[in-house]
């Protein structure tokens, strides 16, 4: 089912580029998803077999009619309908990493070995933006293992400057 929750994401998406609404979408869709986490059983109200389609629908009509654009609307409608409403975050996921990747947004995922200064992270985000020409946002994490250094893993790619991992290379090196 992932596979095809992604497709439902991915539609949306294409129609909003159609009608250069994909941050007006996107941000619709944000508070659609908090609403859904801070009332678990509305989302599994519009999910449950036993309630006929036709009153989940209604529901969702009473709730975002005149308060989403209406391909929103009718985005939740049709993943109501077709037994998939309870895929909405991953969805939604989808969606978020198209418009992230439409807009040139990169998201870092640094793992340093002691927290990073300010000026530190100032530097790598300058240098990150340069290298991928796009805007870059960061989650920083520590993980005292590395001993020094730090990994970076952005666009599916890992770049490790860490001490850890070139004290392994000058094991490697030994051992042959």
């Amino acid at each position: 089912m992932a596979e095809i929750i992604k497709e439902y994401g991915t539609a949306l998406f294409m129609l909003a580029r159609e009608k250069g609404a994909q941050r007006e979408y996107a941000e619709v869709l944000g508070e659609i998803q908090k609403i859904f986490n801070n009332n678990p059983a509305y989302l599994l109200m519009l999910s449950s077999p036993a309630i006929p389609v036709s009153e989940r629908l209604k529901a969702i009509d009473e709730a975002f009619d005149g308060n989403a654009p209406c391909d929103v609307v009718s985005y939740l409608k049709l993943l109501c309908e077709k037994g998939r409403i309870e895929g909405f975050n991953e969805s939604l996921e989808e969606y978020n990493a198209l418009l992230k990747a439409s807009e040139r947004v990169f998201t870092a995922k640094v793992t340093s070995a002691q927290a990073l200064t300010d000026s530190e992270k100032e530097k790598l985000i300058q240098k990150l933006k340069k290298t991928y020409a796009g805007d870059v946002q960061a989650e920083y994490s520590i993980d005292e293992s590395l001993l020094g250094g730090m990994i970076v893993e952005i666009d599916g790619k890992i770049m490790d400057g860490s001490v850890r991992r070139r004290l392994q290379r000058v094991k490697e090196v030994i051992s042959k």
